[in-house]
């Protein structure tokens, strides 16, 4: 559907705190692969792709993932063999999806101005975490929803509830004559219910009046930007007042951090009279937490999915999910048990949507568990912290054949690294310098460098940080294939 005035965009800013620790702030659900050889991110890009012209597909999500989002992105484009780049909006901070949603409508008005299209524009909003198995049918639905978009309506997708689920909302919709002349199997939204108590949302699950809410909707910029400022004055003045570019896809940081931390639904959905609802007939999965994720995987004969280095005696209606470490498990009924590399969850399955709250916690005492995983992947490989102390961190960095890491220099630390397997191309300062096993060099404070492997071998390096400040902020990047600059 090549139309230049409809557009989509991927909120891909969220961490996906049901599904730590698998899932962190730093490296969340979306863009991680649960089914097949692309993420969710990249699955809900595709899907997109037979619905909307692809040049239209913008992605939103926060400073902290854009390097991430950006890589996969360009695997996109090499899928799609496609030389124009996919544009991403940057949020400033962690904020909600009404915020998310307003500063996509303001860049997509921005790009409609650039481009003298007069025509409003329709958007199709989509969260980056979903499983869908029918690309046809969705799009389908899609199409159905930006017919009832040029009306005014602002059109939402549900999905017939195959399950009690108090992480899930709900919405409760009729039939109306005037929406089904213009989509006949469209209802028209009474009510939603955002994540009712377990008797409420039985109650829903045995009614044919009410729909799991898919996140996904589909409205004119006009319309959605009337219905915030009604609803939502606070945010619908700071996005109006604020200043965007097409080349610089984001407002200032004091703006957006002023702007409500609020979802969409509780913005606009739970209140505005212009709403109307596509049953969705695709099957569809919202992998929110283990518990989906136990619902979406094949199981063995015990009801148990067992992943990775598992020894299970005599478990039932069990998911247990091993990264590296073996675990053993004896008699297991309806538990969760889940390992990283630093850290283990165990819990009841059905109580699964209460991860998101160990997560608050470990946020209020500044573990840095929540924030990122041991092993950190990168567009050129990844890299494994070993240990960390007062003024000292020292990494076994992975940099893959034909790969590099970007020029860039540290104002707070230097770095020793020692090559344990491959070869090195390390520049430093103005000086390309080769190593190989065995060798090791100094990088001093302030001092330009960076790793290359133009080899066909893998490449290993040990990596001793010394300094003050010893995190990822302190990177001054130059130069970067991988368009992190």
């Amino acid at each position: 559907m090549a139309v230049s005035n409809i557009y989509a965009v991927i909120l891909a800013g969220g961490s996906g705190s049901r599904l730590w620790p698998l899932s962190r702030e730093l490296h969340p659900k979306q863009l991680m692969k649960i089914e097949d050889n692309y993420t969710l991110f990249q699955s809900a890009f595709i899907r997109l792709v037979n619905c909307v012209d692809d040049k239209n597909i913008l992605s939103i999500t926060n400073t902290k993932l854009e390097s991430q989002v950006k890589t996969q992105l360009l695997e996109m484009q090499e899928k799609f063999c496609r030389n124009s780049t996919y544009r991403i909006i940057t949020e400033p901070e962690c904020k909600n999806t009404a915020p998310a949603i307003a500063l996509a409508i303001k860049y997509i008005e921005k790009l409609q101005k650039d481009k003298n299209i007069t025509d409003d524009a329709i958007i199709v909003a989509v969260p980056s975490d979903n499983l869908i198995t029918d690309n046809e049918k969705y799009c389908h639905a899609v199409s159905e929803g930006i017919k009832l978009a040029q009306e005014n309506y602002i059109v939402t997708f549900g999905v017939r509830p195959d399950r009690t689920d108090v992480g899930m909302g709900y919405i409760r919709a009729k039939n109306n004559r005037k929406i089904k002349t213009v989509v006949p199997q469209a209802l028209k939204v009474e009510s939603f219910i955002e994540k009712p108590d377990l008797e409420t949302a039985k109650e829903f699950v045995e009614s044919d009046k009410y729909y799991w809410n898919s996140g996904m909707f589909v409205f004119k910029a006009s319309v959605m930007l009337a219905e915030l400022k009604k609803y939502q004055r606070e945010i619908f003045n700071i996005i109006k007042n604020s200043d965007i570019s097409s080349q610089t896809p984001s407002i200032a940081y004091q703006d957006y951090k002023d702007m409500p931390d609020i979802s969409i639904d509780y913005a606009v959905m739970e209140n505005s009279k212009k709403l109307a609802m596509i049953p969705l007939e695709c099957e569809w999965k919202d992998v929110g937490s283990w518990e989906a994720v136990y619902d979406i995987s094949t199981l063995d004969d015990n009801g148990n999915y067992l992943m990775g280095n598992v020894l299970d005696l005599d478990s039932k209606d069990s998911l247990v999910y091993s990264t590296s470490k073996l675990i053993t498990t004896i008699g297991l009924k309806d538990t969760v048990v889940v390992e990283t590399e630093d850290a283990i969850l165990v819990c009841d399955r059905n109580r699964s949507q209460e991860v998101k709250k160990i997560v608050s916690h470990l946020k209020e005492r500044q573990d840095s568990v929540q924030y990122d995983h041991k092993t950190v992947y990168r567009p050129w490989g990844y890299y494994t912290v070993l240990n960390e102390g007062e003024g000292f961190l020292t990494k076994c960095i992975h940099v893959n054949p034909e790969a590099k890491l970007s020029i860039q220099l540290h104002h707070h630390r230097k770095e020793h690294w020692a090559v344990l397997e491959g070869r090195a191309l390390v520049l430093k300062g103005e000086e390309y310098i080769e190593l190989g096993k065995g060798d090791s060099i100094d990088i001093e404070v302030e001092e330009k460098h960076s790793i290359q492997n133009p080899y066909d071998e893998p490449l290993k390096i040990l990596e001793i940080q010394q300094g003050d400040v010893l995190d990822e902020n302190d990177i001054v990047r130059f130069e970067d294939m991988y368009g992190r600059v």
